[in-house]
């Protein structure tokens, strides 16, 4: 028998193992399980009320009466269904698909606020106010997550984005406050995130210092120095460094009368708006222009790039000091639109939920958007419902953005990859 004979693998046979990824199916089946028993096996019951308008509104609307047990066994099915279908597909070796995770996140919402809603003392939601609030709390998020983008698929890790947001909203503070104008504190914010950034490019691009340490270590100074000036300067006197305007809400005609959707997306402060074009731009910028495609170049393969004449390292700097600048907005958004003063890290961790949202949105502008949505839906529903006076403890209230990040990044991204060369150097030569 040759040699060749040996080598050759036989006709019909599979010489490549199929490796199937369980990790999604799993994580539904056991959300889907806990819905049963929690969702229609306790559900409540009386009759959930949910309001869509205010009355207020030029159109009302009428409120969305439900069955809690009806509809908690109904959500239930829908999620067991949809968990033994991934099982399916997964065993017959497809995958998941996106839409199916987002119809199972609906009726589980949808199970889990019937649930909660119909077990206060009043069985009364206005859901106008919890959508309305989930943007106006996602708001910084998007920000930051454009900012990792922006970073990430440059190749240069970003974890200093809870740094730039917080210290665009104490230069927001500040400048806002000396001048008596949002808008120069807008801008001061913007000047504030790209300084950050600019330490943050310097270290990891020029010095070749290890990315997620550099961001690591000026999260930390920037808590310790805005914290410190906080303490000794604008505590001291805080009508002269700490009392900055606010930025109204802008209503856009006809648009912001749409029921619902009007005043949530429409009655927005310009920092809001200036949302919207951030990821509009930035999504056709990324996919739709050649210094979208260079982008991404430096991003994946950074030799190949600087072979067609790319400046790799002029490319990744630039977008950084970009990114700094995007988080700077996001940064003043809470002293200008949320409060009128600046708090000592009054960003509370946003700035690392940002980065799940850049994960779990797969890089992409558009995603992290959404995802940075979601994470704002799960920190206003945690005020929701300890308003309403809910049986859940509040200890898990004030655990639930971080459970839901926790959840989605951990077991509904499914499979997902950075930019390959995301955190790795490029020495020329």
């Amino acid at each position: 028998m040759s040699a060749a004979t040996l080598t050759a693998p036989e006709a019909g046979s599979s010489t490549v193992s199929e490796v199937r990824n369980w990790k999604t199916p799993v994580m539904l089946a056991v959300l889907a399980v806990a819905a049963l028993l929690v969702f229609a096996i306790g559900a409540p019951s009386n009759n959930v009320t949910f309001r869509l308008t205010a009355e207020s509104d030029p159109i009302v609307l009428p409120a969305i009466v439900v069955s809690a047990p009806v509809t908690g066994w109904i959500c239930a099915v829908v999620l067991l269904a949809a968990a033994a279908w991934s099982f399916l597909r997964v065993r017959a070796g497809r995958p998941v698909p996106g839409w199916l995770l987002a119809v199972f996140a609906v009726f589980f919402v949808a199970g889990f606020l019937t649930w909660v809603v119909g077990s206060a003392r009043t069985p009364n939601l206005a859901l106008y106010g919890l959508l309305a609030g989930s943007v106006t709390l996602a708001v910084p998020l998007i920000f930051g997550s454009l900012s990792g983008v922006l970073c990430e698929r440059s190749g240069v890790i970003n974890i200093a984005i809870e740094g730039q947001l917080l210290f665009g909203a104490f230069a927001a503070a500040i400048a806002g406050s000396l001048s008596g104008s949002a808008f120069v504190g807008l801008l001061a914010a913007v000047i504030a995130g790209v300084m950050v950034s600019a330490v943050l490019a310097v270290f990891s691009i020029k010095y070749i210092v290890n990315q997620v340490i550099v961001g690591v270590v000026l999260n930390v100074l920037v808590s310790g120095l805005t914290g410190f000036l906080f303490s000794t300067v604008m505590s001291a006197d805080s009508a002269t460094w700490n009392s900055p305007p606010r930025l109204a809400p802008i209503s856009i005609p006809v648009l912001s009368d749409i029921p619902v959707i009007g005043p949530i997306l429409f009655e927005q402060s310009i920092v809001g708006y200036l949302m919207y074009i951030a990821v509009a731009v930035i999504y056709v910028g990324l996919y739709h222009t050649k210094w979208g495609l260079r982008t991404r170049a430096v991003g994946e393969h950074p030799k190949a790039a600087d072979t067609v004449g790319v400046k790799v390292n002029r490319t990744r700097f630039t977008n950084v000091l970009l990114a700094g600048a995007v988080a700077g907005l996001g940064g003043a958004f809470f002293t200008l639109v949320l409060v009128s003063s600046f708090g000592r890290d009054m960003t509370a961790g946003q700035g690392y939920i940002a980065l799940a949202a850049l994960i779990f949105g797969r890089w992409n502008p558009l995603g992290a958007f959404f995802a940075a949505l979601l994470f704002g839906f799960a920190t206003n529903l945690q005020s929701v419902l300890s308003f309403l006076g809910t049986p859940v403890p509040n200890q898990f209230l004030a655990m639930l953005p971080y459970v839901v990040t926790i959840f989605a990044v951990a077991g509904l991204v499914g499979k997902s990859r950075a930019p390959a060369s995301n955190g790795i150097p490029y020495i020329k030569g």
